[in-house]
């Protein structure tokens, strides 16, 4: 099956295009310090450059799958808005995949051992919080496991996810990714917790994890495809 997955729910502009061979391409538009995404005008047309890579069509997709978020409200209503287009147009099924779980089986895959690894993975929600889900990969299951459902908490209790996660568990047994990691690095260093270089991959949603995950979940209808918002959008707040 020819699967197309996207994410927008970082500043990044995620597209990866898997051919049914085992093999993942990507294509990916990383804002530098100061800019602003570029979702809306860079989406489409990574996605089409990676069907002509493959020498693919539209048409040729079996499968859409998409980045659900927590992330920016913009990123993600182009995430989903344009996903659910593409399937309606295509009449390729839909899968949604959280970005926190993209981060965890990238972090998982990056740095794989003999024993299980705890996850944070953490996004910068702006506000003076984070985004942040706790999971545990290493097993024989499609992705990591969910160890705590994804919430937005201030950047001095992310420690405490890792503890509520595993009880009395917190360190060097942990390893924190994502944009929010490295942005609150002190507080989760503070509690011992290991995050990676801020150049290390394992900081960006990348391609093969998500098409992975959006390979293993469920076929939804458009509009059962819906945003996790997490908290109240920007625009609604009073």
């Amino acid at each position: 099956m020819i699967l197309l997955g996207l994410d927008t729910a970082t500043p990044s502009t995620v597209v990866g295009l898997a051919t049914g061979e085992g093999k993942v391409l990507e294509a990916r538009d990383d804002p530098g310090p100061g800019e602003r995404p570029a979702h809306g005008t860079r989406l489409l047309a990574l996605a089409a450059g990676l069907l002509d890579r493959a020498g693919l069509e539209w048409a040729d997709l079996g499968r859409i799958g998409v980045g659900t978020g927590p992330g920016t409200f913009t990123g993600l209503r182009i995430g989903v808005t344009t996903a659910r287009a593409l399937a309606q147009a295509t009449g390729a099924e839909l899968a949604g995949v959280s970005t926190l779980r993209t981060l965890a089986l990238g972090a998982v895959l990056g740095y794989r051992s003999g024993q299980s690894r705890l996850v944070l993975s953490v996004i910068d929600a702006r506000r003076g919080e984070a985004f942040v889900a706790a999971y545990q990969g290493g097993g024989d299951g499609p992705g990591p496991r969910e160890l705590t459902p994804p919430r937005a908490v201030a950047p001095g209790a992310l420690a405490q996810v890792a503890l509520e996660a595993v009880a009395g568990v917190t360190g060097p047994d942990w390893l924190a990714v994502g944009d929010g990691a490295i942005r609150f690095r002190e507080h989760l260093e503070h509690a011992r917790i290991v995050v990676p270089p801020d150049d290390a991959v394992v900081h960006r949603v990348s391609a093969g994890p998500l098409c992975q995950l959006a390979s293993s979940g469920p076929g939804l209808a458009p509009e059962a495809l819906t945003p996790d918002y997490v908290r109240v959008p920007d625009a609604d707040l009073p």
